[in-house]
């Protein structure tokens, strides 16, 4: 491998089966037939001496091999087409794929309405927004930005905070508020009891230590509308609970605790400009809130 010339031309049939996920996808994205693309991976793995996709009944997925060289494949994609732009003097047009991770509730109020944004100031990026509470791996490239309430203990992410959420205690506009330190005959929407040692998960047990749970889940989204058929009162990020019909803030004389909000790529990453320039437009939306 040493001595090994690595074709620009293989490597684009390597980055369009990892978008694409099959054959028949990739080759029409390159203007090839499936038999083509087949060979031509094969001549690839065979020529590395590694396999970089695993073939499944659902199409191709990357190997650990073929997820480490991801990343320097997309360089060369960058540079690739910056060195087509600089010989034919045309404007800088950023394009290819993003896959971001975050909570349910942060990608439909806090990032959707900034990637909307963005993607009409840059309409040849794809961007695809993952909203579940799996943590995605950065460096398997399972996602390319991550946004999440804790900070990263990988070596090799790039990081930082990002803003600052408020939390709020919230109760259905018809339905008479608790009182601070009693809470006797309430009801509770909260966490579900994975998540029942979060700051604001206790928080509400120690303000009304009389009311009971529920209704318990992991989304944010369905808490917010559980509180809005009037099942009980809930803590939930001002973001959401501000913006859910029928339920409003209730003031028990303290807030729930807030959390931070950290971003984190691979560093690999760092130097892909439709990344840099996703990340402009993040923080300058929500880097001051």
């Amino acid at each position: 491998m040493n001595d090994m010339l690595l074709e620009w031309s293989d490597v684009r049939v390597f980055l369009a089966i990892a978008r694409c996920g099959t054959l028949g996808g990739a080759a029409k994205q390159l203007g090839q037939t499936q038999p083509t693309m087949g060979r031509r991976l094969r001549a690839l793995e065979e020529s590395l001496g590694h396999t970089l996709f695993q073939r499944t009944s659902d199409g191709f997925v990357l190997t650990d091999d073929g997820a480490a060289v991801l990343a320097y494949a997309e360089r060369m994609e960058e540079e690739a087409l910056g060195f087509t732009r600089a010989l034919t003097g045309k404007e800088t047009q950023l394009s290819g794929m993003l896959r971001v991770s975050s909570s349910d509730w942060f990608g439909i109020h806090v990032l959707t309405p900034v990637f909307a944004r963005f993607l009409a100031r840059h309409p040849g990026i794809t961007l695809e927004l993952l909203t579940d509470s799996r943590l995605y791996n950065l460096a398997r490239h399972e996602a390319d930005l991550l946004f999440r309430i804790t900070p990263f203990e990988e070596p090799d992410v790039i990081q930082r905070k990002l803003m600052r959420i408020d939390y709020a205690l919230y109760g259905h506009v018809d339905l008479a508020p608790p009182s601070r330190g009693n809470g006797d005959g309430q009801t509770l929407i909260s966490m579900d009891s994975a998540f029942g040692s979060l700051p604001d998960v206790e928080w509400a047990k120690r303000i009304l230590p009389g009311a009971r749970i529920v209704f318990g889940s992991n989304n944010r989204s369905v808490q917010a509308r559980m509180c809005a058929e009037k099942a009980g009162f809930a803590v939930l990020p001002c973001p959401l609970g501000d913006v859910t019909p029928d339920i409003r803030r209730i003031d028990l004389g303290e807030a729930p605790p807030g959390r931070d909000v950290w971003l984190g790529y691979h560093r690999d990453l760092r130097r892909v400009a439709r990344l840099r320039a996703l990340l402009d437009v993040t923080i300058e939306a929500l880097g001051k809130s």
